[in-house]
């Protein structure tokens, strides 16, 4: 497929524009910062994407607003005392050094021990603790997954467990296969089962167009709610790119 892309100023704004082979254009914002970025067509010209962004922007300042006060941890260190998150809520972590296989355990909901050997470093506490949430999520998916099929009407060839820097899930819909943020795992169980229907419709419906709001409103009529509740959360520190 034929990619262009550059970047082009609107009302002082910066907007990435990428030009490929499709039909429609797309325009969207992403966090954590607000990249407002147009997917436009191949023969689709500056001046139609700078007015397609100026009939936007009280929606795009919107998101944008929305992205710089949302909630952001300092980046963790994976010591004692620090707060993470599991399924919506807020653990203190609680490190232990021992000689014993390495391990994540919930004590009396509000601790979250990290069994790690002595001498373990920051990447090191990072990488177990990740991979507890990786085998949690590993748990979760699969009975939404398995629920949600027949509601929907479509089978997910595959799923797969990544960590994403600027989508809580994504589709291919030619392979019928889905991947999820491993973020979400901090997220609450209604986070979790929106972003799950949210790409499973998009085997339905490929765009975010009102075709997908109608769908997704039928299977789930609370699906704004659960996004705005996703939206609200506190972000984790990211070294975001792009």
């Amino acid at each position: 497929m034929s990619i262009e892309t550059h970047q082009i100023k609107v009302s002082g704004l910066a907007v990435d524009v990428v030009r490929k082979d499709i039909k429609n254009l797309h325009l969207a914002v992403y966090p954590p910062l607000g990249r407002v970025r147009v997917a436009a067509p191949l023969l689709v010209s500056d001046e139609a994407v700078r007015l397609a962004v100026i009939s936007k922007l009280s929606w795009i300042k919107k998101q944008k607003s929305k992205f710089t006060s949302q909630a952001r941890q300092s980046a963790r260190e994976y010591v004692s005392g620090e707060s993470h998150y599991f399924q919506g809520s807020r653990y203190r972590l609680n490190v232990i050094y021992q000689t014993d296989t390495a391990r994540v355990a919930i004590r009396n909901k509000s601790a979250l021990d990290l069994y790690v050997r002595e001498g373990s470093d920051r990447e090191q506490r990072e990488k177990v603790l990740l991979e507890w949430y990786r085998q949690q999520l590993k748990a979760l998916i699969p009975p939404l997954v398995a629920h949600w099929e027949p509601v929907i009407g479509v089978k997910v060839a595959d799923w797969q467990i990544r960590q994403m820097k600027t989508k809580w899930g994504t589709c291919n819909i030619a392979a019928g296969r889905i991947w999820l943020n491993l973020e979400l795992a901090k997220k609450s169980a209604q986070c979790l089962e929106y972003i799950i229907v949210h790409e499973m419709v998009h085997l339905l419906e490929r765009h975010h167009n009102d075709r997908f709001a109608e769908l997704m409103s039928r299977f789930m009529p609370q699906w704004r709610l659960h996004r705005e509740e996703l939206n609200r959360s506190v972000l984790g520190h990211e070294d975001w790119s792009y």
